[in-house]
């Protein structure tokens, strides 16, 4: 009995899919964006399907129904890169059959909506639902560092702590 090798492509396919399931968080580079964003999603019937551009959720910025976006996938337990490739962006359209089954996929692992199960009616008005399905094409993980300066927000600060605050936190420490 001969075995025939694998081709290429169905180890690529594989990879991308166990390791896009098996992680949280995926980071992804829409068109003219300058650095990929952090982003949750599902994996669902052969696609990374993400929720978002609604108040209260994820920004989807670059991310435009029919044009291409990079998604890199990193490691569970170590945070490294495991695998980048690039998708096709689909946006699916609320009520459909197949936006009703990535909806229900990601209704499971949305944390803390603040609308408990009404979250999907919102969801339908005021988000964007969006299914990333893969090219095919596996791309060569990139040398070095890739670290990018913070996307600008409300919530980061970058003042230096009060002179005080060691010696008074040593006090309560103390008592």
């Amino acid at each position: 009995m001969t075995s025939e090798p694998l081709d290429q492509t169905v180890l690529d396919r594989a990879l991308v899919e166990e390791s896009t399931k098996k992680s949280g968080l995926i980071w992804v580079r829409g068109a003219g964006e300058p650095a990929a964003r952090a982003l949750w999603h599902v994996w669902h019937e052969g696609a990374v399907c993400l929720l978002g551009d609604g108040p209260g959720e994820q920004p989807l910025p670059g991310l435009v129904e029919g044009t291409a976006a990079e998604v890199t996938v990193r490691s569970k337990d170590k945070g490294g890169r495991l695998v980048s490739w690039t998708a096709n962006v689909v946006g699916l359209t609320p009520g459909t059959e197949v936006w009703e089954a990535a909806v229900a996929e990601l209704k499971g692992k949305r944390l803390n909506a603040p609308d408990g199960e009404a979250m999907t009616e919102r969801w339908a008005r005021e988000c964007r639902v969006l299914r990333l399905e893969p090219t095919g094409a596996v791309l060569p993980l990139p040398d070095g560092d890739l670290a990018a300066r913070p996307v600008p927000s409300p919530a980061t600060t970058r003042e230096p702590a009060p002179a005080g605050l060691p010696k008074l936190l040593a006090r309560r420490r103390r008592k």
